[in-house]
């Protein structure tokens, strides 16, 4: 079963946006780091059903300029059209290898998996893979797969307490249950941590409890 991994938000200055957040919310968040190689950081919030919030931003135009990740693309095309606010979310799996053997079979085209890595301010390594499928003008959540250590908190400090309750999107009920093989119920579905929720729109959204 798939689970919420994160909400990506997209901003200008990502640690103004995580502590506006923070301030109209009630919940902590923190500097998460640098992706040198793709010229974006982050700042963070994470939650007790295991998933977080990332403030996505870019140090480097040049860089996200050029990079073939498509999470940065979309961070570009959003910030050059001068967009900010949640433009993906990620889900993640055990297993990638399990989806391409499924994307290869069921012919869903796709793009990945992509080697991330940071390093975080205590000088931690991150490691993971990112999956997109290819959805045409339709933009899906992507998946992720993290290596030996999990993106988590540095210390129970930084867990807050609330959870994300749902993540709603405007992806067609064929498409979830075609691409991800997820099984719908009244235009829903209950993944390991939160609900996503399938609504007409172009825009992502999500709730807090």
């Amino acid at each position: 079963m798939l689970a919420i991994d994160h909400i990506v938000i997209v901003a200008k200055d990502p640690a103004q946006a995580a502590a506006d957040f923070e301030q109209k919310y009630g919940v902590m968040t923190l500097e998460g780091g640098r992706h040198t190689k793709w010229g974006t950081y982050n700042y963070l919030a994470y939650f007790s059903n295991d998933c977080y919030i990332e403030w996505l931003g870019i140090f480097d135009r040049s860089l996200a300029v050029q990079s073939d990740n498509p999470l940065v693309q979309q961070t570009v095309r959003a910030l050059e059209a001068d967009f900010e606010g949640t433009i993906q979310f990620a889900l993640r799996t055990e297993n990638m290898d399990q989806y391409l053997h499924h994307f290869a079979t069921a012919d869903v085209a796709y793009t990945g998996p992509i080697q991330g890595s940071r390093q975080k301010p205590d000088g931690a390594t991150l490691e993971w893979r990112m999956l997109f499928p290819n959805l045409n003008a339709t933009i899906g959540p992507f998946m992720i797969e993290w290596g030996k250590v999990r993106n988590s908190p540095p210390s129970e400090h930084f867990l807050n307490k609330k959870q994300v309750k749902s993540v709603t999107c405007g992806l067609a009920a064929d498409i979830i249950a075609q691409v991800y093989q997820l099984h719908i119920a009244d235009h829903a579905v209950q993944l390991d941590n939160a609900m996503l929720i399938l609504e007409d729109g172009e825009h992502i959204r999500f709730e807090l409890e």
